[in-house]
């Protein structure tokens, strides 16, 4: 047996242990799972919340050991101290003994792994990475880090800046499956202290294409659920993506880190019952991200607070009551210097006016009334139409979404409301009452949401039932906690989770049901995107301004996004926000990317310098044809990348990317185009086409780029993003000439 397949034995013996204990973790939680469940729906309420209780522990423990069998270990730390090996894995196990024979790679004792060097070994002697497939182990890739047991010079100058550059490597040319994966073996010293860097504040990420973003705000996300898991697991983590495509793209990798239990949406699905489907030119949108509507929005509800110009008479068992103008407005006043939410202030005002009422018809009577046989009076003047109508009238019980539709509607009401806007901006933001909801929409609806607030009588109702039910719940799970002796979670969590009543939902399922609902911590992706009124609407969700943010300025798309963080950032979180980079671009070959930063710094766009990790022969392509064999020469194109990529397995991805306008002729000539019945991009199809926008986050292994100048047109931002999308060639199809900045010279 040679060395190396020595080594690869002695590793092989190693992995098998660690899946065997695996298998018998597995094989317990469901027999455990099993035994719960044969108890059936019999027995007493409480009998059947224990049992469902430990049911849902269970089943959330079984998905987690399920999710990590791919490459469950995947380094090794040799320790100066003792000698002794440390491996490293997707998840923490210990033998019967209770001693540790795989580190979880989130743990500090892990840390080594990801940040040793040469210069600073960390207790490191050497650095091993695992290389494995399924169950068996296929190589290995030694790092020496301590210089001492180096033989020479020459072999030091050797070491890469780059860990484990092979395992790295390998990774970065692996074929494309349509959905994004994990890098927990290949994390790089500069992303993991971004990782593991403090929940407190704000962070923001700033990278340019292929730095890994987007996987290092879900290695963060699921760092910090482990870290901070007692903080975190009752309040939850929110994650924020660019659309559904992109969270489609992403939704394996948390689930492989052990991770189940974070809200991911978009910023049109953040308003609980709202999906904006509506389309809108960027202008408008535009328009609506200014924070000038937070005044719009309030100075819309106050107008719906109205003085009538004249008295209204009502005659009620012939006696005759008038709703004058000035208690209407004293009443108004009265209401508002409470500062609560109009339909909670709706209640103080209607009280204050049915007192008013009630003077002037008992000051009609020919006897006195006592005070607690007022109420009678108050109740019948509260049930006749006429007064009813009136003080509706004067302050209407008011939703979010029939302010700002009757706002984007009626000219009149839009007019009073927004003064700040130009007559040509006010007109452009009009359509018709049922019209969909559009992205942009939905900071205004929550706006609305905010000042409106909900009706004051039910709240109080039901949160004195929310009360005593929590009250019966806690109770009740402390004495299952102490029957049972198992120390698995908390009192509260258990009520939280198991309440005797209802169905049990995670924290997940309740915070995305929740308008009202505060996380412990937000991931936003592709943040460059979001507008100042889609930035008020996330703080709203994250008190503690806990977040991590990840974008690139020279990325931006959209009018109403963010060139500059410090301009954005230093208005809104006003020095509580800190800035880290990413430098390396591990996706992009070198010669693509050299292009890319010379053209959008040919349009004037805000890059930031990177280096990128490899290059790849041929990996940029151009042909320029004539306008009628445009379509037939992309096809072309497409047909030969797909060749090149697709290996046996049906692994391979290749995007056509073009404009809007040029999308449906693509799809129509590329047979099997890779669309949904939606029209948007299907990343299972191995072959898709779509805009620039739709690309935004996203990584194939081939591009077929389609007229660079008219994708120029639609912002230099786009044209950005489509060059910087593949992983091993760009191939170029035009018919104008190459924009400013293509050619090296």
């Amino acid at each position: 047996m040679t060395g190396i397949e020595a080594q690869l034995a002695a590793e092989q013996q190693v992995v098998d242990r660690l899946y065997a204990r695996l298998d018998e973790l597995r094989a317990g939680t469901r027999d455990r799972l099993a035994e719960v469940r044969r108890v059936g729906p019999s027995g007493s309420p409480q009998n059947r919340s224990e049992r469902d209780a430990f049911a849902t522990l269970y089943e959330d423990r079984l998905a987690r050991l399920e999710a990590v069998e791919d490459r469950l270990a995947f380094g090794r730390l040799d320790l100066a101290e003792d000698g002794g090996r440390r491996y490293i894995g997707r998840i923490g196990l210990n033998d019967e003994e209770h001693a540790s024979i795989l580190t979880d790679w989130r743990a500090p004792a892990a840390q080594s792994f990801y940040r040793a060097t040469s210069a600073n070994p960390d207790g490191v002697v050497a650095r091993r990475h695992l290389v494995t497939r399924g169950r068996r182990v296929t190589g290995v890739e030694d790092e020496v880090l301590d210089l001492d047991v180096l033989a020479d010079a020459e072999a030091a100058e050797r070491l890469g800046a780059l860990s484990g550059e092979g395992a790295l490597l390998a990774a970065l040319a692996a074929r494309r499956t349509g959905r994004m994966g994990d890098i927990v073996a290949t994390i790089q010293a500069e992303q993991d202290a971004i990782i593991r860097a403090d929940l407190a504040g704000a962070l923001v990420v700033q990278g340019g294409p292929g730095t890994g973003k987007t996987a290092v705000a879900l290695h963060r996300a699921a760092y910090l659920l482990y870290a901070h898991r007692r903080v975190l697991e009752r309040s939850g983590v929110l994650l924020l993506g660019p659309s559904r495509t992109f969270l489609r793209y992403i939704d394996q990798v948390l689930p492989s880190l052990g991770e189940t239990g974070v809200v991911s949406t978009t910023v049109g699905e953040l308003y609980p019952g709202v999906v904006a489907t509506g389309s809108e030119p960027d202008a408008v949108a535009a328009i609506k991200g200014r924070p000038v509507w937070r005044k719009i929005v309030e100075r819309a509800v106050r107008q719906r607070q109205r003085v009538p110009e004249r008295a209204t008479t009502v005659s009620i068992d012939g006696r005759t009551i008038v709703i004058r103008p000035n208690d209407v407005r004293s009443a108004i006043n009265h209401a508002r210097r409470g500062h609560r939410p109009h339909n909670q202030a709706r209640v103080t005002f209607v009280r204050d006016m049915l007192g008013r009422l009630a003077e002037q018809y008992v000051s009609q009577l020919a006897w006195s009334v006592a005070p607690d046989e007022r109420g009678e009076i108050v109740e019948e003047l509260r049930t006749t139409r006429e007064i009813r109508v009136a003080l509706n009238l004067a302050w209407m019980p008011l939703t979010p979404q029939g302010l700002i539709s009757g706002l984007l509607s009626k000219p009149a009401r839009l007019d009073a409301a927004a003064p700040e806007l130009s007559a040509h901006e006010r007109a452009a933001l009009l359509r018709d009452a049922d019209a969909p909801w559009t992205e942009a929409d939905v900071p205004l609806l929550d706006e609305a949401a905010e000042l409106l607030g909900e009706d004051d009588q039910a709240s109080r109702a039901q949160a004195r039932h929310d009360a005593a039910q929590r009250a019966q719940e806690l109770d009740y799970a402390r004495q299952v906690l102490e029957h049972s002796g198992a120390g698995l979670v908390s009192a509260e969590l258990l009520a939280d989770r198991f309440a005797s009543t209802g169905p049990a939902l995670t924290t997940a399922e309740r915070a995305a049901a929740d308008r009202t609902w505060t996380y412990g911590h937000v991931v936003v992706d592709e943040a460059q995107e979001l507008s100042p009124m889609a930035w008020r609407m996330v703080l709203r969700r994250v008190p503690t301004r806990s977040l991590t943010v990840v974008g690139d300025v020279a990325q931006t798309s959209t009018a109403a996004g963010t060139r500059d963080w410090a301009t954005t950032f230093d208005r809104i979180l006003a020095g509580g926000w800190r800035l880290a980079e990413l430098t390396v671009n591990y996706r992009t070959p070198a010669s693509v990317a050299r292009t890319a930063e010379r053209v959008g710094r040919a349009a004037g766009l805000p890059l930031t310098p990177t280096t990128s990790a490899r290059d790849v022969e041929d990996a940029l392509v151009t042909e320029q044809v004539d306008a009628a064999g445009l379509v037939a020469a992309t096809v072309a194109h497409a047909e030969t990348a797909l060749a090149a990529v697709r290996d046996t397995s049906g692994a391979g991805r290749v995007a056509v990317i073009a404009t809007p306008e040029q999308v449906p002729a693509l799809a129509a000539a590329l047979p099997g185009a890779g669309l949904t019945r939606t029209g948007a991009p299907d990343l299972d199809a191995p072959l898709t086409v779509m805009t620039p926008t739709q690309s935004k986050g996203l990584e194939f292994d081939a591009v077929v780029l389609v007229e660079p100048a008219d994708v120029l047109k639609g912002g230099a931002g786009d044209l950005y993003v489509a060059m910087t999308r593949p992983t091993q060639a760009l191939r170029v199809v035009h018919t104008q000439p190459l924009p400013a900045g293509w050619d090296a010279a």
